[in-house]
């Protein structure tokens, strides 16, 4: 199976904040800049899954008269945290994150290793579908990248949890990931 991973435009949010789950919109420039940076590296008439936050919704809608909207991809949620400055989140809460990355729950909400588990669903749904020699394109979130990427490559989502979490994301907004 082949994926064509593909981050989300910029949002419009201010640096420096937390917004994992939180729906944001994309301005709408921005959004032409990246389908035109975009159209010449995508092939034709590829099915295109989603993560259904506006921020990838937007572009999958552009990409795809069919996009398919799977809550799977959604980002990890942040619970209080959400749309607050990572500066003003208290020193001592994110060392209780970093001393355990997979199973702390940041903001009280989600934890890396439920994610991972609900990318590898996604993950394993989606194989049975395209089988083995199957494409696709899948618009969605750093965090769902980085997971997705360890899934593919056969980790489980404990391990997933653990590679995701220890390694800082380089994925620019409107970036491709090609998965063989």
């Amino acid at each position: 199976m082949r994926l064509i991973l593909v981050r989300h435009p910029k949002p419009l949010v201010d640096p420096g904040i937390c917004y994992g789950s939180t729906d944001l919109e994309v301005a709408p420039a921005q959004l032409e800049r990246t389908l035109a940076e975009l159209a010449p590296q995508l092939p034709a008439g590829l099915p295109v899954y989603a993560s259904p936050l506006s921020r990838c919704a937007g572009l999958a809608a552009r990409l795809s008269d069919t996009p398919i909207f799977d809550a799977r991809l959604v980002e990890m949620d942040f619970g209080s945290w959400e749309m607050r400055a990572w500066d003003d989140i208290p020193r001592a809460d994110i060392d209780a994150w970093a001393a355990d990355l997979p199973n702390h729950r940041p903001g009280g909400a989600e934890n890396v290793l439920e994610m991972a588990t609900r990318i590898a669903a996604f993950h394993a749904d989606l194989q049975r579908q395209l089988g083995g020699d199957g494409e696709a394109i899948i618009v969605c979130h750093a965090g769902a990248m980085r997971l997705l990427s360890a899934c593919h490559a056969g980790l489980a989502p404990p391990e997933m949890a653990l590679q995701a979490a220890r390694a800082p994301h380089h994925i620019a907004y409107g970036a491709t990931l090609a998965l063989a």
